[in-house]
């Protein structure tokens, strides 16, 4: 790969990214000192084109950003696009936690079904007019009360019914090859990949 801006401010996301590709040679936004643009999208992947868009406007490369969130059913897709500020613009990951958790409160243990999702694009220049688009899905459901302390953002309260844990329990190197993000970067590393072949 040649140079690529990761459109992230999160560090949590760039961890999680950088652990995944392995590569030296992804850069994160924050380097360029990037402004990080409105999210004004109503879908994932709108919100991702804005970013990675942005990302290479500014720093003249090619870019890759991730828009990603929690979707659950009993709440009718929320907090989905807004996940990162389902308590607020500027509301921490436990007052995001806190507020999903009392909109759930009366919700039973057969109805919690949630996933996270995470739409990743490639941008060849920030004009681009076909983006590389991938779409990664981890099923789960919601908890009652947060276990674990790894990861992020909802980890917390994610129950994996395969590995009978919490996300935020599991050790990084199996959430980094088992989650949504980990599944959307293999589909887009594979499409950049045939891409340059071709």
């Amino acid at each position: 790969m040649s140079n690529i801006v990761l459109a992230s401010g999160n560090p949590g996301k760039i961890r999680e990214i950088q652990a995944i590709l392995q590569n030296d040679q992804i850069l994160p936004q924050s380097q360029f000192k990037v402004i990080e643009p409105e999210e004004t999208g109503t879908t994932f992947i709108e919100n991702a084109i804005i970013k990675a868009r942005n990302a290479a406007r500014y720093c003249h490369m090619p870019a890759i950003a991730d828009d990603s969130g929690l979707v659950v059913d009993a709440l009718q897709g929320a907090p989905g696009v807004i996940s990162a500020r389902y308590a607020g613009k500027e509301a921490s990951d436990q007052a995001n936690i806190d507020k999903l958790l009392a909109d759930m409160q009366n919700v039973d243990d057969s109805q919690r079904q949630a996933r996270f999702i995470c739409i990743m694009v490639y941008l060849r220049h920030y004009q681009d007019p076909t983006p590389l688009i991938a779409q990664g899905v981890w099923e789960g459901s919601i908890l009652h009360h947060a276990i674990g302390n790894n990861g992020f953002g909802y980890d917390p309260i994610f129950w994996l019914d395969v590995q009978q844990c919490s996300s935020a329990q599991l050790a990084p190197e199996l959430k980094n090859a088992i989650s949504h993000r980990s599944q959307a970067l293999r589909l887009l590393t594979e499409q950049i990949t045939a891409m340059k072949i071709n």
